[in-house]
């Protein structure tokens, strides 16, 4: 069995939208294995999870972008797989062009994830999410690899919905 796990899911294989449904459970468990195998942070798993599936149009180096907000910013501040999450709607519902009124779209979905998030965590701070942990510990890991999973599969169901796909 693990042999299989470990197949369809190896580093280089992406969770594949089919017959326009979404496995949000798969992608959800793709990104807490990007974090749990330290390939990725929060920010980057999130975002390189939700892009790969739903196929954006941007390569890799995106992902670079996340980098800096693991560990709330570096600082504590808003949780890194929250704000990945936020990246992930840009990609879909952001503007590129100055005045563009598609920013509208993106903030509306955005307020919709934090609205979500802290309903269930109360707050998106991660120096509130992971009071009491030591940075780097297990228990800390295994809390941020939860709450990775959860942003991606917050942030799936709303690209979900918005895109027209159904959740399998």
């Amino acid at each position: 069995m693990l042999r299989r796990i470990f197949r369809k899911f190896r580093k280089d294989e992406i969770v594949k939208i089919e017959n326009n449904e979404v496995d949000i459970a798969a992608l959800r468990k793709k990104a807490e294995d990007y974090y749990r195998n330290r390939d990725f942070y929060c920010s980057e798993a999130v975002l390189k999870v939700l892009k790969d599936s739903f196929g954006a149009p941007y390569g890799d180096e995106v992902i670079k972008m996340a980098s800096g907000f693991p560990v709330g910013m570096g600082n504590g501040c808003t949780c890194g797989a929250v704000n990945g999450g936020v990246m992930a709607i840009g990609m879909f519902f952001g503007r590129d062009a100055a005045g563009g009124s598609e920013v509208k779209k993106s903030m509306e979905l955005t307020k919709e994830l934090q609205t979500e998030f802290t309903k269930k965590r109360k707050v998106c701070c991660c120096k509130v999410l992971t009071r009491g942990m030591e940075l780097g510990t297990k228990e800390h890991i295994g809390h941020c690899i939860e709450i990775t999973g959860e942003l991606t599969e917050m942030t799936a169901k709303i690209l979900a919905r918005e895109l027209g796909y159904k959740e399998k």
